[in-house]
């Protein structure tokens, strides 16, 4: 009996095993992609974009225990077209990109929703601050090239970005919209 018990406990770990095995590397594309974020200034709307920003993507729909991300976010690169504007992104009142220089996103699992739609959740660290985050996505595969789009709201005083007078909602509000359009290529 204990021979039997022993075999069906290997048996287990070794299938739960398998079915944990890494989902396929995914390259970014990053002249097709593009990680946007859009809010408003004293009620005239603007956008920016992160110009520097990198991802490391292991993803299967049909293996979503094995796939995973992390996404790195170089907070100076942050451009809104507006010289001020971007002069004071990088400053301690909102990014502090000299002590909090990278923001990051590590999804640990994933949630298909039907169709081509799927949850990341996973957390999200900007400003030293980690929060929860659920990123709602749509994804469409088509031989060797993924195309990702997502959009979700953040709270930008969870995370501490405006402080000083910018740490109300009057000028500026509380939340950020951040757009991401990704397409990437599966390794060989």
């Amino acid at each position: 009996m204990r021979l039997f018990a022993t075999i069906l406990i290997a048996a287990t770990v070794f299938a739960g095993q398998a079915l944990a095995a890494p989902a396929p590397v995914w390259t970014v594309d990053k002249g097709a992609s593009k990680v946007a974020f859009s809010s408003s200034f004293d009620g005239g709307a603007f956008s920016g974009a992160f110009r520097r920003w990198d991802a490391a993507i292991r993803f299967d729909p049909a293996n979503l225990a094995g796939s995973s991300v992390t996404a790195t976010f170089d907070m100076t690169s942050a451009v809104t077209g507006d010289a001020d504007r971007d002069e004071a992104l990088p400053l301690d009142d909102w990014f502090a990109a000299k002590r909090f220089p990278k923001a990051t996103f590590t999804a640990t699992s994933f949630k298909a929703m039907g169709g081509n739609r799927y949850q990341a959740v996973g957390a999200l660290t900007i400003r030293g601050v980690t929060k929860p985050l659920t990123l709602p996505f749509t994804l469409v595969i088509t031989g060797g090239v993924a195309k990702m789009n997502a959009s979700v709201g953040l709270n930008r005083l969870a995370f501490g970005v405006g402080q000083g007078d910018w740490k109300t909602t009057e000028v500026v509000p509380g939340t950020v919209t951040v757009n991401i359009s990704l397409t990437a290529k599966r390794a060989p």
